[in-house]
């Protein structure tokens, strides 16, 4: 992808709504899927960010509405630690060089995600699942909207 942009604060970077595109692939059996849709990170009292997402995901040629929602909260300089909305862990996210790598682990499966940002209003994730019954690699792209 080339030079990574830095972001010496994710949360003000992330503030805001987003265009999202998602690619699934399941590596054993070559199905695909897509996500399509937005997400908001809408400001909260304890100067974190609720992170938003809500779109279509399409499966084998079917389409089901899809959301989630975490929570952003600030970390020490400029960084962010990432939870699931019920306040469990998920990751650490540090963009000061405009690229991280944060791992996750949910039973028996390791999530690796890949953080880019390629400019202002361009950012990318790519997770690798891998565990006993997952193989997945989930590549998604955030344009801002203006």
């Amino acid at each position: 992808m080339g030079e990574f942009r830095p972001v010496p604060d994710v949360l003000g970077y992330l503030a805001g709504r987003w265009r999202v595109a998602r690619s699934v692939r399941e590596l054993a059996s070559g199905e695909r899927g897509e996500f399509s849709g937005t997400t908001v990170f809408a400001a909260e009292e304890d100067r974190g960010l609720l992170h938003h997402e809500s779109g279509t995901f399409v499966w084998q040629g079917v389409a089901r509405p899809a959301e989630r929602t975490l929570r952003f909260l600030p970390g020490p300089g400029g960084t962010a630690d990432v939870r699931f909305a019920d306040g469990r862990p998920f990751h650490d996210l540090d963009l000061t060089s405009g690229r991280h790598v944060a791992d996750h682990r949910c039973a028996a499966d390791l999530y690796r995600g890949e953080f880019t940002v390629r400019d202002a209003d361009h950012w990318r994730t790519v997770w690798h699942v891998r565990g006993p019954a997952k193989d997945l690699v989930l590549r998604t792209d955030y344009t801002r909207e203006v």
